[in-house]
């Protein structure tokens, strides 16, 4: 009986693993031909060397794959833990119909940055290291950040792994995994908070190499906050495009239910971008680096506090208060400029800044990065056609009365409404 069910699983999924939709898009086309290209490169780089690859040396041994990929691209999952709590451990329903995209592009982001580490490591293999506890300092802050990760990445496909077990049919093996949710929650965000800061706190031992503008002892403080806002803002952008691409399978909850928590996500990220505003003007202060201000250091400064922190907070308050979507998109993609430039900063431009030595990435770094996130995009649009991540859950799953609950009370709303026009 077993094996005839492990049968009908099998081809299930062989069915499933067919194209749906259009082959031949640009979308399609533009991403098959960049991941062909990285393809041939990485080749080149595990052929001979990362040298022949990329910008490298003993000043500057952390090129584009880790600078944007790994300590950048984390930053934008941060969505997930900050759901996540609002969801299961605040009680907070409306933000339910986006809880399970969300956890998925924190998943694909850790599965496909951290791969993205392999790719600048001199000796890839070795990465294993600190699972098995060969050669290793259980004080190094590296050690710290990569169990953070790999747990967390455990903890995230707990979370969604339910989500599998709907789309293949395993009722017994759903209700094991949902009963961990809320342990594995709890446990995730603690590991998020952990290795947020801790990339951050990286950089606590480059204090001589950071511009003093960029450079505190709060930095994993400040990249905890950021990570809150810089997440919430991808998925404003992500869930907007969604709209459109997956309009067709998306339930009636998810379309209903798209602006309420557009427009709620907003105002969570002006307050935490309130206070990382208010700790980077405290940081400055106490830092006395007032002198700066007048150089061409200090106006790349002010661009990105001034340019990507207080006006797209202004934008989202005005955005939320006068329920106005395309401003709080227009902000959410000035606040993803804005972690982009912050991060690189830190490491890149304003690093070694007293040598005016600045690092460029090479054209094939750039081709890699732009790979990875394709394939990402890719293995996300496969989900989504397939498991029920924008529909509804089967009949036999109990939760489908939450989303049953959730869309009379937004037919109700929408009653009232018209009735009090």
């Amino acid at each position: 009986m077993k094996s005839e069910q492990q049968t009908g699983v099998f081809k299930f999924i062989l069915h499933e693993l067919k194209p749906k939709g259009k082959i031949f898009t640009p979308f399609n086309v533009i991403s098959a031909l960049t991941i062909s290209a990285a393809a041939i490169i990485l080749f080149i780089r595990f052929t001979k060397g990362l040298g022949s690859v990329i910008h490298a040396s003993q000043d500057a041994p952390w090129g584009l794959w880790i600078n944007f990929n790994v300590i950048t691209g984390v930053a934008f999952a941060g969505g997930a833990f900050v759901v996540t709590f609002m969801v299961y451990i605040l009680g907070m329903e409306k933000y339910r119909p986006i809880v399970r995209a969300t956890v998925l592009y924190a998943l694909l982001s850790y599965i496909f940055y951290a791969g993205a580490l392999l790719l600048d490591l001199g000796r890839p293999w070795k990465v294993i290291n600190p699972i098995i506890g060969n050669s290793f300092g259980i004080s190094a802050v590296l050690f710290l950040v990569a169990w953070h990760f790999i747990l967390y990445m455990g903890s995230l496909f707990i979370e969604f792994f339910p989500t599998v077990t709907e789309w293949i049919g395993l009722k017994k093996q759903r209700k094991f995994f949902v009963s961990l949710t809320l342990g594995v929650v709890i446990f995730g965000i603690a590991l998020s908070t952990l290795h947020q800061s801790g990339l951050g706190a990286l950089f606590l031992m480059a204090k001589t190499k950071i511009h003093p503008l960029w450079y505190s002892e709060f930095i994993p403080i400040l990249f905890f906050i950021s990570s809150i806002f810089a997440g919430l803002s991808l998925v404003i952008i992500l869930e907007s495009i969604n709209q459109r691409v997956f309009k067709r399978i998306m339930s009636y909850v998810f379309k209903s239910s798209h602006k309420n928590i557009m427009l709620s996500l907003a105002k969570t990220c002006a307050v935490t971008l309130f206070v990382y505003f208010s700790m980077t003007v405290l940081v400055f202060i106490h830092g006395k680096n007032y002198v700066y201000l007048g150089s061409p250091w200090g106006y790349w400064y002010l661009l990105e506090v001034i340019g990507f922190v207080v006006i797209p907070c202004a934008l989202f308050i005005y955005g939320y208060r006068n329920l106005n979507l395309l401003v709080v998109r227009l902000a959410a993609v000035m606040v993803i400029v804005g972690i982009i430039l912050n991060r690189l900063n830190i490491s890149t431009f304003a690093y070694h800044w007293q040598e005016n030595m600045i690092h460029f990435p090479t054209w094939m770094e750039v081709v890699v990065s732009l790979a990875v996130i394709f394939v990402q995009i890719l293995v996300f649009r496969w989900i989504v056609r397939r498991m029920p991540v924008y529909t509804e859950s089967p009949e036999w799953v109990g939760s489908n009365v939450e989303f049953k609950s959730l869309t009379k009370n937004i037919k109700k709303k929408r009653q009232w409404k018209v009735l009090a026009k």
